[in-house]
């Protein structure tokens, strides 16, 4: 397998980078995660104007027609840059829930909006007692004549401050952990009865806890067949979590080239510290970690993408995702403890950029199931 750029993809990541180097220098971002809306209105309009937003989208509905691998290096200058935008909140997994569930008026109606950069979207799926299951969910969906009521609570609901819209799973049927009954319906960021405990993140994203009292919504709301959302909501979490990888392996990548300039220029004993051979082999081994998180990444993409064709199963696709987590969780975790550890105490604090990136590949590490819940699922596909 080619694990280099196409032309295209290598323009899509200089693209980025010249937007890093313009609106996300490390100081510019500290003032963009400090604002109030805890992102940057011209940065995000940039990226719609690049293109950026319709990338995973079908051609027919205004789109690119592209696929996981083709998003691998718009993340991985994300990941470099620690962009705060909500690039990937709003097109996978709720973007792809719409893509691939909603009907032919549900995708005229948002995904161009999306596409433009005027529609910001959220997933609001977790919950309290979840974890990492998909299935359980608790909130309910009821059926109020022709439209539906929702009541129930989503917890860390990535982007839901500065998102327009909600697509909110909740059950319309069944118990808590059955793979049946699970619905998806959009909902407006404002609606009557929603409410929201909003607060920032360890590594500077804005989320809240949502409370759903009453919340009415009229038929058009639902997202596909009442009930039958959880294959849907597994495949659009896997989409997310590869294009989380890729992401991960950008920020790895910014670690690594950051501890070896410092290698370089710190000096004891009259000497460059990276002249210490026990420092090069701990550089060396950052390397080899970033370099296989960034092999099983592009293999993972490249599966969900098949399975979107249907060449592979799901089975096939969960088993794949799961090894490229565990295997990108490891590495997020040793390259960014000894991205801190080579720094030293400086490493630790917050004008270095670094230190940022450290936290941001801890968050990586336990988005979308960590690597024991990843573990797991994989032994369990066989």
């Amino acid at each position: 397998m080619d694990f280099q750029y196409t032309e295209e993809q290598q323009l899509l990541a200089d693209s980025v980078r010249r937007l890093v180097d313009k609106r996300y220098d490390f100081e510019s971002r500290k003032g963009i995660v400090a604002s109030p809306s805890g992102h940057s209105a011209e940065a995000w309009r940039e990226l719609a104007g690049l293109g950026l937003l319709s990338l995973p989208f079908a051609e027919a509905d205004g789109g690119f027609g592209g696929g996981a691998v083709d998003l691998i290096a718009t993340m991985e200058a994300i990941g470099e840059g620690l962009v705060v935008e909500p690039f990937l909140s709003t097109l996978a997994p709720a973007g792809r829930l719409v893509a691939r569930c909603g009907s032919d008026a549900q995708r005229a109606a948002l995904l161009p909006a999306v596409i433009d950069g005027s529609l910001k979207l959220a997933f609001a799926h977790g919950e309290r007692n979840s974890r990492y299951t998909l299935s359980q969910v608790e909130a309910r969906a009821t059926k109020a004549g022709d439209g539906w009521v929702l009541d129930g609570e989503k917890a860390v609901v990535l982007h839901a401050p500065i998102a327009d819209r909600l697509v909110v799973s909740a059950r319309s049927a069944g118990a808590a952990g059955d793979a049946s009954g699970i619905s998806l319906f959009v909902v407006d960021a404002k609606a009557a009865g929603l409410g929201m405990k909003t607060f920032r993140t360890v590594d500077n994203l804005r989320a809240a806890d949502l409370v759903m009292k009453g919340v009415k919504l009229p038929p058009d709301a639902l997202l596909g067949e009442a009930g039958a959302a959880l294959p849907a909501i597994e495949e659009a979490v896997d989409f997310a979590t590869v294009l989380l990888c890729a992401e991960a392996v950008g920020a790895m990548r910014y670690a690594n080239q950051a501890t070896l300039e410092y290698l370089k220029t710190r000096k004891q004993f009259g000497v460059p510290i990276g002249s210490f051979e026990a420092l090069q082999h701990r550089m060396v081994d950052m390397t080899i970690s970033a370099e296989q998180a960034r092999s099983i990444t592009w293999l993972a993409c490249a599966k969900v993408d098949a399975a979107a064709r249907g060449g592979v199963d799901a089975a096939e696709r969960r088993r794949v995702v799961s090894a490229a987590k565990v295997k990108v969780a490891d590495a997020a975790r040793h390259v960014g403890q000894e991205a801190i550890q080579l720094h030293g105490g400086m490493g630790m604090t917050q004008e270095m950029k670094v230190a940022h990136t450290f936290k941001r590949l801890t968050m990586i590490a336990q988005q979308f199931g960590d690597a024991e819940h990843h573990l797991e699922r994989f032994a369990a596909a066989g």
